[in-house]
């Protein structure tokens, strides 16, 4: 029965993976929490009423974070039902208000005072639990000893068994104080069924019950029920979505009696499938709603998470906005608010799943037009309303008052009276600080600029001029820069290339590789490196060279491929792997010629290794065709065939160690260039 991809693969999951689950006996729920911690469970069930906030009086208790576990609530041996243990941890959130008040807490729980007073902090913990259609809620008061108070530290944790639930549900669950001082915590969570548990001997529902087995090709997916002629069941497709009941899209009662309680699973092995994400975050939007409002709108549900950056005018990553929108799970098809008091079209939305960035959306850019030159300022508030103020930059948050050589550095007092004089727009504000966005434009001094430009030309004319006079040649050689990219096979192979880039540096030769800019690259990540160096050397007229290797093939013909298997796991300096995601697209939209040349060594890779795709470029062969290799990259003004030649003998000279000690002869000690464990399949 084929049933088109991208309809199934949105409305099933992954396969479910075999757990074994812990036994609890009794049917009493209990609470216990973390040492040094008294805590104890109410009777009964409770509203699941949070109420509205209000501000803390002085230090409080309050959830940070919750931690689920699944468990076998038992009656007997084989009479077992699915329970969801919840782990709830607490932290101190406030400050006293009156030093005095701090004082009278800390004494009244000083040990060396002839009668001591167990001073703690108390709060009631409210765990709301809902699986649809039904809910419930159960209250925790937790203690804390005064000497476990510090704010803004954590304090341990309470653990309650368990909250019963069906078979392959979505459960929901809050947690808040009572009465509430922050934004509840919540979690959703997807239960696995019969399939996905070493259950079948322990939870009747389990007994008997039809296998469905699940295969693709091509675009289409076919389904086999596997069921027994004694068995009498039925298949029914749906979307999986965050709330309310199941959504069929498809139904067929095959053989499935009209029973109202009949046994049920569900399978969604297409959860994890990349082609069903990729169909799926193409089909997402975001949108910005009236009145600070957005949503991300999606056919069904997305284990995403967002959070808010900062667009810079000159490009580069997005820099996250932590204090007004921590990364969060996100809920799809539901309006959400900022928490911005002003929109600005370089605050922009990012939307990721499992450290991977999905979407970016500056959604101010329409309606309050193109990015702005502005510093945003972010301002922090302690305790004692002693405030400091720094300027969000690709390197850093930058102190105003400080002596680093950055442009926010720089200008650090004029953005500070900016800031006090009421120029700068108040985008958020809190006790915790707030966040400023202030223009840049008028420290651009207009009417200087004719003749500062006027000036910077003639100079540059007359030394360009100079140079020409001198070495017309080597002064247009020495301004041209080259990026190397390679595949960190082994140590052996980057060696090698550290001596090529070495004798290039000589030729000379402008030359970025990632192994000088180590700390750079731990810094800003492979990626935003890349992309840096990529941009400054096209700019400058260079050219990017692939060195090819083993393991540089193989990492090209995994995203030739499509990702149809799972990649490799690089390191995080592996700029080469980072890189084909914007080197691939040029090879692919034909504007790689003039921009990219490729090289390998005669004796690491045959000739045909090199994907078809990249002999769009010259590709040279070291060090037979150094002569060509080194006249392509020295561009237009390279010299002379004699003085190439010259050059092109210095440059082996230089590579001839490294060379014998990659190359050894069979049974030499190492494993020479690419025969690493690290380095790609040779073809």
């Amino acid at each position: 029965m084929p049933v088109p991809w991208f309809l199934l693969s949105l409305a099933l999951g992954r396969n479910p993976v075999v757990l074994s689950l812990e036994r609890v006996v009794g049917p009493q729920d209990t609470a216990r929490c973390s040492p040094g911690l008294s805590c104890h469970l109410w009777d009964g069930d409770v509203l699941c009423l949070p109420g509205s906030l209000v501000s803390a009086p002085g230090p409080v208790l309050v959830p940070t974070r919750l931690q689920t576990e699944l468990v076998l609530r038992c009656h007997e041996e084989t009479d077992c039902d699915l329970c969801v243990r919840v782990a709830v941890h607490l932290a101190v959130h406030g400050y006293w208000e009156d030093p005095e008040d701090e004082e009278k807490f800390r004494r009244a729980a000083d040990p060396e005072l002839e009668e001591p007073r167990n001073a703690s902090l108390q709060a009631h913990i409210v765990l709301s639990f809902q699986a649809y259609p039904t809910a419930h809620c159960v209250l925790l008061e937790v203690q804390v000893p005064a000497a476990l108070v510090q704010p803004g530290q954590s304090v341990g944790s309470i653990v309650f068994d368990c909250f019963e639930a069906a078979l392959g549900a979505e459960v929901q669950i809050w947690s808040y104080t009572q009465p509430r001082y922050q934004k509840e915590l919540n979690l959703t969570q997807q239960l696995p069924d019969c399939r996905g548990l070493e259950v079948q001997d322990n939870i009747q529902s389990c007994w008997a019950l039809p296998w469905l087995n699940v295969s693709a090709d091509g675009e289409d997916v076919r389904l086999v029920l596997d069921v027994s002629e004694e068995q009498r069941f039925g298949l029914s497709l749906y979307w999986n979505q965050d709330q309310g009941p199941i959504k069929p899209w498809w139904h067929s009662n095959l053989v499935w009696p009209l029973e109202p309680d009949s046994v049920r699973t569900s399978i969604c092995p297409f959860r994890e499938d990349p082609r069903a994400h990729r169909n799926l975050w193409r089909a997402a939007r975001l949108q910005l709603l009236p009145s600070r409002g957005w949503r991300l709108d999606a056919p069904c549900s997305l284990p995403a998470e967002a959070t808010l950056c900062w667009q810079a005018l000159d490009g580069g990553p997005c820099l996250p906005l932590v204090p007004p929108l921590p990364r969060e799970n996100v809920t799809v098809n539901k309006v959400l608010e900022f928490p911005l008091r002003k929109g600005h079209p370089n605050v922009c939305v990012q939307v990721s799943t499992w450290e991977k960035l999905q979407m970016q959306e500056c959604l101010w850019a329409d309606s309050l037009g193109p990015l702005k030159d502005d510093m945003l300022l972010v301002e922090t508030r302690g305790p004692q309303d002693n405030g400091s103020l720094c300027a969000l930059e690709p390197s850093g948050c930058t102190p105003l008052l400080s002596r680093a050589s950055t442009r926010a550095a720089r200008l650090g007092e004029q953005l500070l009276q900016d800031v006090q004089s009421g120029q700068c727009l108040q985008l958020w504000d809190s006790d915790l600080g707030a966040l400023w966005a202030c223009p840049m434009d008028k420290y651009i001094h207009q009417r200087w600029a004719l003749v500062w430009l006027a000036c910077l030309l003639l100079a540059a004319v007359l030394f360009l001029l100079l140079l020409l006079k001198m070495n017309p040649v080597k002064a247009a050689s020495r301004s041209r820069a080259a990026l190397l990219l390679y595949s960190a096979d082994d140590a052996s192979f980057e060696r090698l290339v550290g001596a090529l880039a070495s004798a290039l540096c000589q030729l000379p030769l402008r030359v970025a590789v990632d192994l000088w800019s180590r700390r750079d690259l731990s810094a800003q990540g492979a990626l935003a490196w890349f992309h840096a160096q990529r941009r400054q050397t096209l700019q400058e007229g260079g050219v990017v060279v692939l060195l090819f290797s083993p393991g540089a093939v193989a990492l090209c013909r995994e995203w030739l491929q499509d990702a149809t298997s799972a990649p490799r796991a690089h390191g995080p300096h592996d700029a080469f792997a980072a890189s084909l995601s914007c080197v691939l697209p040029d090879f692919l939209q034909g504007r790689a010629p003039g921009r990219y040349v490729g090289a390998y060594f005669d004796k690491l890779l045959p000739a045909d290794a090199v994907p078809a795709l990249f002999r769009s470029v010259p590709v040279f062969s070291l060090p037979s065709q150094l002569p060509d290799f080194l006249g392509i990259l020295q561009g237009p003004t390279a010299p002379r065939s004699r003085r190439l030649a010259e050059r092109a003998e210095q440059v082996s000279r230089a590579l001839q160690p490294a060379l014998d000690s990659c190359f050894r002869p069979p049974g030499a000690l190492g494993t020479g260039c690419g025969m690493g464990p690290e380095a790609g399949v040779r073809t």
